[in-house]
């Protein structure tokens, strides 16, 4: 039974730092593509991150590039997403999802399939 559980999530001051986790349970991690995407009252989700499987590549959208990083720990079976330099539209409540075929590079709505419940990140003074 495929599981993603998303944790780190939390209250931080404008400027500060969190660092999320992604732990997978019924697959191996690294042969799949893995995505961070956050969703905030109101708004669309948003992908902000992917990374394919083997750690070919990494991708990052706009809003986040150069604060946000993504990376992967095999032997932990978990993904992270570093998030420094926090404002306050980074609010949200952000999930990680998984492709749904192996070896792929790939991680839009139409390429996942596996969704963890999220965890909720206040950016706020």
């Amino acid at each position: 039974q495929v599981q993603l559980v998303e944790s780190g999530g939390g209250l931080v001051q404008p400027g500060g730092s969190l660092k999320l986790s992604c732990a997978g349970s019924g697959f191996t991690m690294e042969y799949y593509a893995i995505g961070w995407f956050r969703q905030s009252p109101g708004k669309e989700r948003e992908k902000i991150s992917c990374i394919s499987a083997s750690d070919r590549s990494t991708l990052y959208a706009d809003s986040v590039k150069g604060r946000f990083t993504i990376s992967r720990d095999n032997s932990k079976n978990t993904v992270f997403l570093q998030m420094n330099s926090l404002k306050p539209e980074d609010t949200a409540v952000y999930y990680c999802a998984r492709a749904l075929d192996m070896y792929g590079s790939q991680c839009n709505d139409e390429d996942v399939g596996y969704w963890g419940k999220g965890t909720l990140v206040t950016v706020s003074s």
